[in-house]
């Protein structure tokens, strides 16, 4: 007997669903979206919201009583990768008032940054950023299996039968595990030794239980590789570069998406104490009215200074008195800054 073909639905422009636009609008991951529709803080059209509930445009969105902005066109996506430190948190909000990764990004205008994926508090290494909330759903999803890449500093060296095991899967408390790939990369400072390994899901602290399982600790951990994208060489710690041109296509295509889709974003200068991305604020001063430049006069033929022509017309613009001081003073003579300060003014 064969079996039924998935039935697998495809998606609808005109009406996506309630959790896709909140999370491309920027308001979180779909997830967390996920996660409010069924507390019920979230209110289409005055009802309460349902997974899985698809809106157009014109519905009136509420959280939590208050209306909310949303687009529902996908935004240009933009991509950063932030070479994070050791003792940075992801996430926007912490009890703790620990160090958070968003603190040093650029401004954006609508929306705000979504990480791919986390790093915990001990580990470095690169973490991506977007605007796009169906690009990040795509680089994390477990069903497409993107690649991390980590260089992974062990507590003594592993023996051939633990990496035999790590990569043929061992069992962690929320299920099987398993490395894709092991290399040794030599013995680091006293018994510690370097491996690179490279996993395909992103589960809590994957790689230190999977080294933990096998009886051993992990001193160090630096994610060097998500997907496509390497962790630029150079790049200092708690700094961040866009990604742009094919770097950006790469990403893009292995995420399953059209590269040619998006319009060409231009390039994100170095983060400074006043962003560039920042409106700027209209001043209050008033402004006095802005005066009517005049024309520029048309080229003539010159003319000697003292022709007929030029004494006529400027005689019959300023006046006889004028014009015969303009000519004292033209000729030098005393008395003719005196007598220009003392006639009034006509």
């Amino acid at each position: 007997m064969v079996s039924p073909s998935k039935r697998v639905l495809l998606p609808q422009a005109e009406t996506p669903k309630l959790h896709k636009v909140l999370a491309q609008s920027g308001l979180g991951s779909r997830l967390d979206m996920e996660a409010l529709i069924r507390e019920g803080r979230l209110t289409v059209n005055g009802r309460a919201a349902h997974v899985g509930q698809r809106v157009q445009v014109g519905d009136q969105i509420r959280f939590d009583g208050r209306p909310i902005r949303y687009q529902m066109a996908e935004p240009t996506p933009r991509v950063l990768a932030y070479h994070k430190p050791e003792g940075e948190i992801v996430s926007h909000d912490d009890p703790h008032n620990r160090p958070s990764v968003f603190r040093t990004l650029p401004r954006i205008g609508a929306g705000k940054w979504l990480s791919v994926g986390r790093l915990d508090l001990n580990t470095e290494g690169l973490l991506l950023f977007s605007n796009s909330g169906t690009l990040v759903n795509q680089l994390t999803h477990p069903r497409f299996g993107m690649e991390r890449e980590y260089a992974v500093r062990v507590l003594g060296q592993l023996s051939q039968e633990a990496q035999t095991a790590l990569l043929d899967g061992v069992m962690l408390d929320d299920g099987p595990a398993r490395f894709e790939s092991l290399q040794p990369l030599g013995k680091g400072e006293g018994v510690n030794a370097w491996y690179r390994v490279v996993i395909q899901e992103g589960r809590n602290r994957e790689v230190r239980r999977l080294i933990e399982a096998v009886g051993h600790v992990v001193s160090r951990l630096t994610r060097v590789r998500y997907g496509p994208v390497v962790l630029p060489r150079g790049l200092r710690r708690g700094h961040w570069v866009e990604l742009h041109g094919s770097d950006l296509a790469d990403l893009l295509r292995a995420a399953g998406l059209d590269p040619q889709a998006p319009k060409p974003v231009a390039k994100t200068p170095t983060p400074r104490r006043h962003s560039p991305d920042r409106p700027k604020v209209k001043s209050t001063k008033p402004q006095a009215p802005a005066r009517a430049r005049a024309a520029a006069p048309a080229p003539r033929a010159a003319q000697p200074a003292d022709s007929a022509t030029e004494r006529t017309a400027r005689k019959d613009f300023i006046g006889e008195k004028a014009l015969s001081r303009l000519s004292r003073q033209r000729k030098g003579k005393p008395g003719a800054a005196s007598s220009r300060s003392k006639s009034p003014r006509r």
